[in-house]
């Protein structure tokens, strides 16, 4: 599901912004966009993510980090290098008849100062990170939240026109070896100047009935439609079940659609594809 976090958490001369962005995916992928020196933090972020139950969704992390501490710099001179220098000046000034470089003249010549970022303190930058990402999450997660509910009546709604199809077939089903046996009996006439008979186009009509039965399927559909339910009371990550029940409700449906030889019921079957597969696309989006 989607969801946008933001945080901003400033103490102790460490300030650090996080937001977090998740959009749908079926699987859990991260992607980390941290400042190079914060690069310790991939794996305590990772146990933050597992902790916080994300499950689901392609999430993506940005840190941007500022150290205003006094020890956040690291300043080195070169000492050699300087007095090197000034020898060096000091020989050629003499033969021009001028004075020599200062002392920072000096070490701005030979660049001999260098000023570096200090290394962190990874034990309380770690610590600054676990605070901005339960900001940001709570945030995040309001908005997911929030989508879920939407998604779960949209899901529900998918469902119930789901159910009323499959009632329809129901309905439909037992009407095809009537309308076989009116067929038959009516080509049979054309065909033939003598009556058929009744006893041979009833065995006839009970094995087609036999091979278009749909009965079973019906059944499991149903059974299949009630899991799916089901799955909204739970807590748990559910979106691999409705997936799972998905793919069957899918095989049961393209099994009637091959065994009824009925016009109403194939449209019905072409119409409950439709219905599963907008179920598919938002299941995606479950946890």
């Amino acid at each position: 599901m989607t969801g946008f976090g933001r945080s901003h958490i400033d103490r102790d001369g460490r300030e650090m912004f996080m937001e977090l962005k998740s959009v749908n995916h079926r699987f859990l992928d991260v992607n980390y966009r941290l400042p190079k020196a914060l690069s310790f933090l991939e794996e305590p972020l990772r146990d933050m993510i597992r902790q916080s139950g994300i499950k689901r969704g392609h999430l993506e992390v940005s840190i941007t980090y500022r150290n205003n501490r006094t020890d956040a710099k690291a300043i080195t001179l070169d000492h050699e290098l300087v007095l090197q220098c000034a020898s060096e000046t000091q020989v050629v000034a003499a033969q021009l008849q001028q004075d020599a470089p200062s002392v920072f003249e000096l070490i701005e010549l030979c660049a001999a100062l260098t000023v570096t970022q200090a290394e962190e303190d990874a034990q309380e930058v770690t610590g600054l990170a676990e605070e901005a990402f339960a900001q940001a999450q709570t945030g995040l997660q309001a908005m997911r939240e929030k989508e879920g509910q939407l998604l779960t009546e949209d899901l529900k709604a998918h469902l119930q026109n789901a159910r009323t199809i499959t009632d329809r077939i129901a309905v439909l089903a037992p009407r095809v070896p009537l309308d076989y046996r009116e067929r038959l009996t009516k080509r049979l006439t054309e065909w033939i100047v003598e009556i058929a008979d009744p006893a041979r186009i009833a065995q006839e009509v009970a094995q087609m009935a036999d091979r278009c039965a749909i009965d079973e399927e019906l059944s499991r559909l149903k059974s299949h439609f009630q899991q799916f339910t089901a799955c909204f009371k739970r807590d748990a990550e559910t979106g691999r079940q409705m997936d799972f029940l998905l793919q069957e409700m899918n095989r049961e449906i393209n099994t009637i659609g091959s065994k009824a030889s009925d016009a109403e019921i194939a449209a019905c079957v072409v119409d409950m594809k439709s219905v599963l597969e907008k179920l598919r696309e938002q299941v995606q989006n479950v946890e």
